[in-house]
């Protein structure tokens, strides 16, 4: 039927009574509804179900991403689901009023209940800040324990605040942002592990050719005192043998450096088993041979914890060209661990937007035409393009940390390399996720604005398809493999740059993450998104979208134009007590920022102002006529440089480069450290966004939809889990509570009762 271990208690003066607003999701903040409802309904009662049981799988996947956030964000998710269980908004509203809340203070709990569910923890997908609840500590206390679900179990819901009430609203510096070590909040790694514990352990992987992408690290001590380490892989299996599994032969302990390493597995294993009941389902809806081979692989996968067997589901996976239901799931994106190399659990489920889709497919059937224009020799690139599906789709799921506007995956190197990729444009997320209103439209000129809202969807349309097909679908990396053969000819290829033959590569087990670790994903954002700007001045790409003459030019120039804001609000990102970056593209957008200022003569300026208002304020100029005399060659020589150092492998050279362009400084004549006082000044929090579910009712799946609000979006996870909903908030719990000795502080959590 369809439903109508703390990590320790901070000291008193880092919770906060008055919010940094760096630290709150502001009451007004924007929220949209994923429109999905017309690509629904032309899908066939087979197809339904398919993506009703990939949305399931994917759904239940996404609540490992608790755990891959921060200590106490399960124990948070269980509190808050047990309190809207018992109560909706609306009912539990008359109860915050009547312990003394105001509305205000009622509407800032439910922003920051719906932050949580949005974000799948609370430190926030973009940009990795800690948010904490905008109203008093006391009265929220009042609200959970004299709410009903704490009636009802007194108990338990006590218990749940006793764990997580202090650490909601803690900003202990080390709490504040996610990061490793002494520099954030981690649970890819117990709270003792360094970045010289990273690299050790990152050596150890590609020693044994093990990917990092399912795995967290646990360091302990031997009895003689020696560092001991655990790697764990996500599966649901734990210590059960398999002997036809290639995961059974690693399971074991190692002599590393000095070093003892532990494989082990078992990671999340209750959830996992939870998504692989529903991708077996799913199975039987399949449209064709790809799609089950690729689900079986991916049961295989998760029930051994073995990305072998996630790799050849992937292949199966861009095999299956032109499905009308697309889909994804595992461990994929490596952004928010510390070190770059694990990926946070991720399932989308969409149906294909075809008349978008075509202008895609044009822009495919030109892609080996257009990678030649590319700034660098043929020898940089692949050996044969392999011609990838490009298709928008309407998303009908999407689970995990946060939804983004365009997707370019496996992010395999050896699959990208010899089997190719798929991309794809997420059209109904487009639409309303980075909708702008003109007064809401900052660090821009007057004159600039209405052209900016005219041209920005359209333009944003065109980045992203060349981003992802042409930006992260473009570059050879050059690899000797275990045999010690070369994937390039060493006698003729030489380096663009210097003229000399190529001195460094990729060695056999070594992978782009693994190299080049922390700046990985930054450097590779900002290759991608590099490309598009460079192309999006070649007149086949503007006329594939439908664009010539004026408007042509008008979009080149939005396109640039937000390019170099975003450079700027980028700076809201900037961590300057640890000079480190917290948002992988909004830190790539500031390096272009600065390349483009490097330019000179005029193209790009960043001028202090005050506002109307009074306070301070800023605009950016960018002079039009100088885009492609001045801009083009600037970013052709920098993107030379960034292609031939990732093919390379020359890590020192690309650190060297990336970092030195990623710095931020008081320097004249931009000082962007007093810029981003002015940035944070002027922020808009970046919205939340409400998905329908599915349902089953009978053999029919049902579309469920929930308005664009803060309730809204608290009510779709209300009724996400309507079979055991409880079962899995106290799976949460007890598997936050059995690994929270790895992070300081009580670790006495009650039980939860299902």
């Amino acid at each position: 039927m369809c439903p109508k271990a703390s990590p320790g208690t901070p000291s008193h003066s880092f919770i906060a009574t008055m919010a940094d607003p760096q630290y709150i999701l502001p009451n007004d903040i924007g929220v949209a509804s994923l429109d999905c409802r017309e690509a629904f309904g032309l899908l066939s009662p087979t197809e339904r179900l398919y993506a009703h049981h990939l949305s399931r799988a994917s759904w239940y996947g996404g609540l490992v991403v608790l755990l891959q956030t921060s200590p106490e964000a399960p124990h948070i998710y269980a509190l808050l689901s047990r309190l809207f269980r018992a109560q909706d908004p609306e009912q539990l509203k008359d109860c915050a009023l009547k312990e003394g809340l105001t509305e205000d203070e009622y509407q800032a709990f439910l922003v920051y209940a719906a932050g949580i569910y949005a974000n799948m923890g609370n430190y926030k997908s973009f940009g990795d800040t800690k948010f904490i609840p905008n109203l008093p500590k006391e009265k929220l206390e009042r609200l959970v324990l004299g709410s009903r679900a704490a009636r009802e179990h007194p108990e338990e819901i006590g218990g749940l605040w006793q764990v997580c009430g202090n650490l909601m609203f803690s900003l202990e510096p080390q709490q504040r942002h996610l990061g490793l070590g002494s520099e954030g909040t981690t649970t890819y790694f117990s709270e003792n592990c360094t970045l010289e514990d990273a690299k050790l352990a990152q050596s150890f992987l590609d020693s044994q050719n093990l990917s990092a992408y399912n795995t967290r690290l646990f360091k302990g001590a031997d009895a003689d005192g020696k560092p001991c380490f655990e790697v764990r892989l996500a599966s649901i299996l734990r210590e059960e043998a398999a002997s036809d599994s290639d995961m059974t032969p690693k399971l074991k302990s190692y002599e590393f450096e000095g070093c003892q390493f532990q494989v082990t597995r078992g990671d999340y294993s209750p959830l996992l088993q939870k998504v692989v009941e529903h991708l077996e389902k799913a199975k039987a809806y399949a449209a064709n041979s790809h799609q089950e081979q690729m689900l079986s692989q991916y049961v295989e996968s998760f029930t051994q914890g073995s990305i072998e067997a996630h790799k050849k589901g992937s292949r199966h996976w861009i095999q299956d060209k032109g499905p009308i239901v697309e889909s994804y799931i595992g461990f994929i994106e490596s952004y928010r661990d510390p070190f770059g190399s694990r990926g946070e659990f991720e399932g989308f489920v969409a149906v294909v937007n075809k008349s978008m889709s075509a202008k895609f497919e044009r822009l495919v059937e030109s892609a080996e035409q257009l990678l030649k224009e590319l700034p660098w020799p043929p020898a940089f690139e692949k050996d044969k393009f392999l011609t990838p599906d490009f298709t928008s789709l309407d998303v009908l799921t999407f689970a995990g940390s946060g939804i983004p506007a365009g997707i370019n995956i496996p992010n395999y190197d050896d699959l990208r390399q010899q089997e190719g990729f798929k991309n794809v444009s997420l059209g109904n997320v487009l639409a309303v996720a980075y909708a702008t209103q003109r007064e809401k439209l900052t660090f821009l000129e007057e004159e600039d604005k209405d052209l900016f809202i005219r041209w920005k969807g359209p333009s944003f349309e065109v980045q992203v398809g060349l981003h992802e097909l042409l930006g992260h679908g473009s570059g050879k990396l050059f690899v000797q493999d275990e045999k010690g053969a070369f994937n390039f000819d060493q006698n003729t290829v030489t380096n663009p740059e210097t003229g000399e033959q190529i001195r460094s590569w990729y060695r056999s087990g070594e992978t782009w993450d693994s190299k080049f670790s922390t700046i990985a994903s930054s450097y590779e954002e900002c290759r991608a998104e590099s490309v598009g700007l460079y192309l999006c001045l070649h007149p086949r790409v503007l006329e594939i979208f439908g664009l010539d003459g004026p408007e042509a030019e008008d979009v080149v120039y939005v396109n640039w134009l937000n390019m170099v804001r975003a450079g700027l609000l980028g700076l809201e990102f900037y961590t300057p007590e640890t000079s480190s970056w917290r948002q992988a593209h909004m830190q790539a957008r500031f390096v272009i920022l600065r390349v483009l200022l490097e330019a000179g003569e005029g193209l790009v300026t960043v001028v202090p102002t005050t506002g109307s208002d009074g306070r301070p304020d800023a605009r950016v100029r960018l002079d039009r006529h100088k885009i492609h005399s001045v801009g083009k060659p600037a970013l052709e020589r920098f993107l030379r440089r960034l292609q031939v150092l990732k093919s390379t492998g020359d890590v020192a050279a690309g650190r060297a480069l990336y970092q030195g362009y990623s710095a931020v400084t008081d320097a004249a004549p931009e000082n962007f450290l007093a810029l981003r006082e002015t940035v944070l000044l002027r922020k808009e929090a970046r919205k939340l966004i409400v998905q329908p579910n599915t349902c089953l009712e009978g053999s029919q799946v049902q579309l469920l939809e929930y308005e664009a609000s803060a309730a809204g979006l608290i009510r779709s996870f209300s009724e996400r889990f309507p079979e055991d909903g409880p079962k899995l908030e106290e799976v949460l719990t007890e598997l936050a509570k059995a690994d929270a000795h790895f992070w300081r502080g009580p670790k006495e959590v009650p039980a939860l009762q299902a």
